[in-house]
């Protein structure tokens, strides 16, 4: 079973990677298609688990010991397989 966990900065939280790739792909010509950017992390989990409500709950307790930020991020996740 896999368990995929995206993760990024909330919103009102500044995006200082996403302004800059934002201001890059102006100059590259992209400006009027790209309204924002946001950057975040994919993490991805292969687990020893047969029940995806199981996988669930201790991959959010990672998730919120671990894996995120919770005070700045949130994360969201899908568990396959």
């Amino acid at each position: 079973m896999k368990a995929i966990v995206n993760v990024g900065l909330k919103q009102g939280v500044l995006d200082d990677q996403g302004k800059a790739t934002h201001h890059a792909l102006d100059t590259l010509g992209f400006k009027e298609i790209v309204k924002d950017v946001r950057i975040g992390k994919q993490i991805i989990l292969e687990l020893n688990a047969t029940n995806k409500e199981d996988a669930q709950k201790e991959v959010k307790n990672m998730c919120e010991k671990l894996l995120a930020n919770t005070v700045i991020e949130d994360y969201d996740i899908e568990i396959v397989g």
